[in-house]
């Protein structure tokens, strides 16, 4: 029976979908079919399956079926970037089903993950607090900037596993220099090194609605939607109908950079990760200095 030999636990917003696509590239590595398979997050087999209908892998058998296509390949893994922030109960799951596994980890600016986090429910329509607002009055019971907090979770799966099964990385050395960045990944699991992914391709390129009113009647359950749905499925085939969707999605889409990140947001968002950072850096032994400017 074949199961991950490396895990990359973290964190959202930081590339790991680009890296998961990268080493499946790669003819030494075997990626699991689903990304985020989120199983060694949380103890399935105790939630009621009505509380998360989106979470598909709940039992070790259906975990292990994600691998039984694993050839010849050296370095089995998966990434769920949910496995840092959900730290005490992924870090058990993984030493009962997976301790040996090497586990990587990528850090980006909390701010600038919290911003790219909330531009994702922006356009995925899924709440309605500005960050401005979230900052200002829900900030410690806000997931999308306690995800930002990455101390206590490093130093807990440092305890818990050594720091030699764990290597961290900066989101940032990912931008300046993919090709280095993947070469050390390839090096810390095993894998030849020379290989050269198409790094050129990224993917989950953060974007912003150019109306919000189309967004929300292209995105979301509503009358009209369901209305066009109806006819356009005489018309044409589903995968025909979710190819047009996904088109007037994009074309009502634009950059993220037509509504960057206020200086005042971030500053607020500075502050309010400061002590961690601090922390962090001293941990991590990386100079973090750039994360706290304006």
């Amino acid at each position: 029976m074949k199961l991950p030999n490396f895990l990359i636990v973290g964190v959202q917003k930081a590339g790991t979908t680009s890296i998961y696509n990268y080493l499946n590239e790669h003819p030494q590595v075997y990626m699991s079919p689903i990304k985020e398979t989120n199983f060694l997050a949380k103890d399935w087999e105790t939630i009621d399956p009505e509380l998360d209908k989106k979470q598909k892998t709940r039992t070790f058998e259906q975990y292990c079926l994600l691998f039984q296509n694993v050839k010849d390949e050296i370095a089995i893994g998966e990434a769920s970037p949910n496995y840092l922030f959900h730290y005490q109960t992924s870090a058990n799951r993984i030493q009962r089903y997976v301790p040996n596994a090497k586990l990587i980890a990528i850090l980006r600016d909390p701010a600038e993950r919290a911003y790219s986090d909330y531009l994702m429910h922006v356009r995925d329509c899924v709440g309605y607090r500005s960050l401005s607002e979230q900052i200002k009055y829900s900030a410690h019971k806000s997931f999308m900037l306690r995800k930002g907090f990455y101390y206590e979770p490093l130093k807990h799966y440092i305890n818990t596993f050594g720091k030699q099964q764990i290597k961290i990385y900066l989101y940032k050395d990912l931008c300046q220099s993919p090709f280095d960045f993947m070469k050390s990944i390839y090096q810390f699991i095993g894998v030849k090194d020379s290989f050269q992914a198409n790094v050129s391709k990224k993917v989950q390129v953060a974007q912003i609605p150019k109306n919000k009113i189309v967004n929300e009647l292209l995105s979301k359950p509503n009358f009209i939607r369901s209305s066009i749905a109806k006819i356009a499925k005489y018309i044409l085939p589903s995968k025909s109908r979710k190819n047009l969707r996904q088109s007037l999605i994009k074309f009502n889409s634009q950059d993220k950079k037509q509504a960057p990140l206020s200086a005042e947001d971030r500053q607020k968002l500075i502050e309010f990760y400061r002590e961690d950072i601090l922390r962090l850096q001293d941990l991590i032994q990386r100079d973090l200095s750039f994360w706290l400017q304006i």
